[in-house]
């Protein structure tokens, strides 16, 4: 069922163009990941879609009975209203009587002796009846709870910012849409409720366009990929993992298409270099060629962020905890937690919201202090702290103001000395950019500006505190290969699972109650470990089973049949002798459809098209290149079975 069809759709922020011409159709079962660099325009793209903001140009149409629901970064709130009753605010039926019964009883409870109350409360049942809406408050529940909101009658304006959105999306997500929007869904939840969140959203109906980093969770939710780039828009049938293997194909074309235009661009300029001795017509011709030519350079865009930044030695005491315990209130969140870090540690910290995974950062770092037991730090230890918020920054001062704060030059992992606007610059924050103030960036713009004043103070131990939170996927890649090189230690909390797979070989796992348990490998381990800890096990009895099975004699063998001739069939023979072209042919009629796909710009009913063209053929070239595998196997088996007969 088509949903909403978004037709031509540009946007510029200022002279800085977002996305140009972006059209596109939304399907009943789409599930849409945005994948972008910082500051592309993600957030703007989902709002004009949703209809929050207006494009340029363009048009999105809407199906007249078609609900579309958008969860922002920021959502707004009634003032003094519960967590409960915002969940239950739609405007169904159901969620209508929901709240009349709820408001019924609570007024009861006041003048329990009022009949008109009395009889309010019964209209209320018998309407919560005959809409059977009764498991309506029982799911809101325990979606915020799942969320991590243990109060549903907690009052929102009391929330944290991370709680407040949490409320947000369990809304988003039990009132009723065709199409969810959702812009960040994973920040500020735990790795239970994003495991929650992914198997409510492959179950639920409609369709879903969506902005995460959380690489696991977009290639477990999403069937479509839209990747906004230099103001262009690419379109992938495909979830995260396979979206990989066509954006490498895709840059592998645009690649030789423009090492094509530079070797033509090249023999021009030599010709034209020359000189031309008349301006005869023909040479008019080639010096608009080359014009011509010098007009096809791709678009300059976001650049490759490149992170290149020393760090300082580090000696042999590092980081010790040594019987700490910590509590808030009446909660313990730890308690008697010893542990030595050692050289190139890498740390992940797990645990429910609230549990105090960023105390324990806090205390490392040396703003708070542990109730018992010590926490002591190498004489050489430099701490590199990233934090969840941008608090420690002033948003009055411009980017490079702030840079230089920390350093006015900077020393390189190769030993180069470059300055604050030459590694600001590194950063995919171009010249005219460095004086714009900080209050102006986005939350991502931020959160990377942050990053990298942390690197460029040469730290050798990193705290980082939920670094995946507005990070887009190119700059997480970036600082995961960082990881693998920086020679110190690195203590990570983190809910993005990928993340953790990817940088860490140890955990501390806060496990409620003040225990904090420690696992070895990443988070996956963990998780496997975990699961299998929940089961059974093996059967008892299968170790002396196996046993007895090894000890058993060894039955007397037959002697042994005279190995059969090996020869190929008809058939065998016939693809043998034609395989190769066959090969051949479909991979000259893959390269035409490359070709055409480029050709086809943002048309993305042809490119779908396309696409369809593209993963059969792939198919066939699959099955063809395992054919030829296995006629080319018997064919040796058959060359060695002469030669031994021989």
């Amino acid at each position: 069922m088509h949903l909403m069809s978004i037709e031509h759709i540009t946007k510029s922020h200022g002279e800085k163009l977002l996305f140009e011409d972006v059209t596109f159709g939304v399907e009943d079962g789409d599930r849409i990941g945005i994948i972008g660099v910082n500051g592309t325009g993600k957030s703007t793209f989902l709002k004009v879609i949703a209809g929050l903001e207006p494009a340029d140009s363009g048009a999105v149409s809407v199906g007249s009975r078609v609900r579309v629901r958008m969860l922002s970064q920021d959502p707004a709130f009634i003032p003094g209203e519960t967590a409960l009753e915002h969940v239950l605010g739609g405007n169904t039926p159901q969620l209508s009587a929901v709240r009349e019964y709820a408001a019924a009883l609570e007024a009861l409870n006041r003048k329990p002796e009022d009949e008109k109350l009395q009889q309010r409360l019964i209209a209320a049942n018998q309407r919560m009846d005959e809409l059977d809406a009764w498991q309506l408050e029982s799911e809101a529940k325990t979606a915020l709870g799942r969320l991590g909101i243990e109060d549903p009658e907690a009052i929102v304006d009391t929330l944290s910012g991370g709680q407040r959105k949490r409320v947000a999306m369990a809304a988003a997500l039990l009132q009723p849409s065709d199409v969810l929007i959702l812009d960040e869904p994973t920040n500020h939840i735990d790795n239970d409720s994003v495991a929650w969140l992914e198997g409510m959203l492959q179950k639920r109906r409609g369709a879903l366009l969506m902005i995460t980093h959380d690489r696991y969770f977009l290639d477990r939710v999403s069937n479509r990929v839209i990747e906004l780039d230099q103001g262009r828009a690419f379109f992938y049938e495909a979830n995260y993992s396979r979206f990989l293997e066509l954006k490498l194909e895709r840059e592998q074309r645009e690649a030789a298409s423009e090492a094509k235009r530079q070797n033509l661009l090249r023999n021009e300029l030599a010709w034209i270099r020359r000189g031309a001795q008349a301006r005869s017509t023909k040479q008019k011709a080639r010096i608009d060629r080359f014009e011509a030519l010098k007009a096809q350079a791709p678009k300059g865009g976001n650049g490759k962020l490149e992170v290149s930044v020393a760090s300082t030695r580090l000696g042999k005491k590092i980081v010790e905890l040594s019987d700490v315990t910590k509590r808030m209130g009446d909660r313990t969140l730890i308690r008697n937690l010893s542990y030595i870090a050692v050289p190139e540690d890498r740390v992940g910290i797990v645990g429910r919201n609230g549990s105090g995974k960023s105390t324990l950062l806090k205390m490392i770092a040396g703003r708070l202090q542990p109730d018992s037991g010590a926490v002591e730090l190498g004489e050489t230890v430099k701490l590199g702290w990233f934090s969840q918020e941008h608090e420690e920054m002033d948003g009055n001062l411009r980017v490079i103001e702030y840079i230089r704060e920390g350093a006015e030059q900077i020393r390189t992992a190769e030993g180069e000395s470059i300055s604050a606007g030459q590694m600001l610059e590194r950063f995919l924050f171009p010249p005219a950019m460095q004086w714009t103030q900080i209050s102006k960036l986005s939350g991502g713009e931020k959160r990377r500006l942050q990053l990298l004043r942390v690197l460029t103070e040469a730290p050798n131990v990193l705290l980082l505190d939920e670094p995946t939170n507005d990070l887009d996927i190119a700059t997480l890649n970036v600082l995961e290969d960082y990881l693998d090189d920086f020679p110190g230690v690195v203590f990570v909390v983190s809910h993005d699972r990928y993340f953790l797979d990817r940088t860490v070989d140890r955990l501390l796992a806060f496990e409620g109650n003040g225990v904090v348990s420690k696992h070895e490998g990443n988070y996956s381990d963990y998780e496997e470990r975990q699961a299998r800890s929940g089961s059974s096990g093996a059967a008892p009895g299968d170790a002396g089973a196996k046993i007895k099975n090894d000890s058993a004699p060894v039955a007397s063998a037959k002697p042994a049949e005279r190995e059969r001739a090996l020869k190929m069939s008809y058939k065998d023979q016939k693809d043998f002798e034609q395989i190769d072209g066959w090969i051949a042919e479909a991979e000259e009629k893959l390269n035409g459809i490359a070709a055409q796909m480029e050709a086809s710009g943002s048309d993305s009913v042809r490119l779908q098209e396309l696409m369809e063209e593209q993963r059969q053929l792939e198919e066939k070239l699959d099955k063809l290149l395992e054919r030829w595998t296995e006629l080319n196997e018997l064919a040796e088996k058959i060359a060695a079975q002469k030669e031994n007969r021989s």
